[in-house]
């Protein structure tokens, strides 16, 4: 169910007195929570400064081991992200890469690119155009959503999360639903293509909605330290403002697969490796030097821009993810900031598929069932701008390319 709000500013400014009323030393509070995050991000910057990593590692045979320690899943947790290395062998992604160059060529996609449809979800961010294709049902894409290997990355990441409080079971873990996305092809040299930071999964809403508010009801009431960002409380139930290019269904992560070399300088993704820093984020628009009717220049419909006027302590901690290699995935928290690098200075594509991990739930259940017809009918998914590429591109990906596994994470059996 979208939600809908007839007048923003009204909505604002009835959410900030409600919010303050609930919480009336909120200045103490939102120093609290700044002295703790700037610490955090501080502590981050001087790592990266020395050379160290910032972003955990895990190795996808530990995973299929179980053999990943309690230290590096509070580490994860801690910083709402990690690289997955080598869950795809370097020489499958590889003749991935090169059956999407030519999915993509064969079909005349980039002439076709020249009468999309506008996307305006990134359209406040101060950089705003990532090399990012509309095209959701190549082979590759489908035979890597279902693969077993990103299958079982994704339940893992689904399991750092608490299920089950508030006396209710939240979701599967076990069920991975397929969120068909893009895919980034971004060749070298390209410049002012990036994004700027922000987050997904929610702007004006997070203030506004009465379940976003019930996410985040240990930050409102002022118990910031018992703040979960993996309580999957009332997640599931949020409701978002309908746009194109706005998730409507709950990811526990965010993520991509690497389908080149990447790294540093590279148009690469950044991120700010602090799980709880929506805390910083939400408290801070409550603050006197913000307009009444301002959440820190959130827009609803758009992706929840974050700034150095209002953030900047957390700016700090803005870090490029490490060298990735063919067949290595990132995942981020769905509240952690993340952003992209204007330019690509390396030699060679900055090629990712755009697959994230979500659990079995009746909110994903719901775009499932949208998103299926799409799939059948080779058209955009029901989140996405209504371009409709891929209606009679050869070669795409059909019914007949499922594996069992897939039909159910594509919802057949719904």
């Amino acid at each position: 169910m979208a939600l809908q709000i007839d007048d923003l500013a009204a909505a604002i400014r009835n959410a900030k007195r409600e919010l303050r009323e609930q919480l009336p030393n909120y200045r103490e509070v939102f120093a609290e929570v700044e002295a703790a995050l700037t610490r955090d991000a501080d502590q981050i910057a001087t790592l990266r400064e020395r050379g160290e990593p910032v972003i955990p590692e895990i190795a996808f045979k530990d995973i299929v081991g179980s053999r990943v320690s309690a230290a590096q899943i509070a580490l994860v947790k801690a910083r709402g992200a990690c690289v997955i290395r080598n869950v795809f062998e370097r020489s499958l992604v590889e003749q991935w890469d090169n059956e999407i160059a030519d999915y993509v060529e064969r079909n005349d996609l980039d002439a076709r690119l020249q009468n999309r449809a506008e996307d305006p979800y990134f359209g406040q961010l101060a950089s705003s155009k990532p090399q990012i294709y509309g095209v959701y049902w190549s082979k590759p894409q489908v035979l890597a959503r279902q693969s077993n290997e990103l299958t079982q990355a994704r339940v893992f990441l689904n399991r750092l999360w608490r299920t089950e409080s508030e006396g209710r079971v939240h979701f599967d873990p076990n069920h991975v639903p397929v969120y068909a996305d893009r895919l980034r092809r971004r060749p070298p040299g390209s410049e002012s293509l990036g994004l700027s930071a922000h987050c997904d999964g929610g702007s004006v809403e997070r203030w506004i909605e009465l379940n976003f508010r019930k996410v985040y009801r240990h930050v409102f009431s002022g118990n910031w330290r018992d703040y979960d960002p993996f309580d999957a409380a009332w997640r599931t139930q949020v409701e978002e403002i309908a746009s194109p290019a706005v998730c409507s269904m709950f990811r526990t992560f965010q993520g991509w697969t690497a389908l080149t070399q990447q790294g540093p300088g590279d148009g690469t993704l950044q991120l700010v490796p602090i799980a709880n820093s929506m805390a910083y984020i939400l408290l801070r628009a409550l603050q006197d030097d913000v307009a009444d009717d301002d959440l820190c220049g959130a827009m609803p419909g758009r992706a929840l821009s974050i700034k150095a006027d209002y953030h900047a302590p957390l700016f700090r901690a803005l870090s490029s993810i490490p060298l990735m290699q063919p067949g290595d995935t990132v995942f981020w928290h769905s509240d952690v900031i993340h952003a992209v690098e204007d330019a690509h200075r390396g030699k060679g594509y900055s090629n990712v598929m755009y697959i994230a991990s979500l659990p079995g739930c009746a909110k994903n259940d719901a775009y499932l069932k949208r998103q299926l017809p799409a799939f059948l009918d080779g058209k955009s998914p029901p989140d996405f701008p209504a371009d409709h590429f891929e209606v009679d591109f050869i070669g795409r990906a059909t019914a007949d390319d499922l594996t069992a596994s897939g039909c159910a994470q594509m919802g057949f059996d719904l």
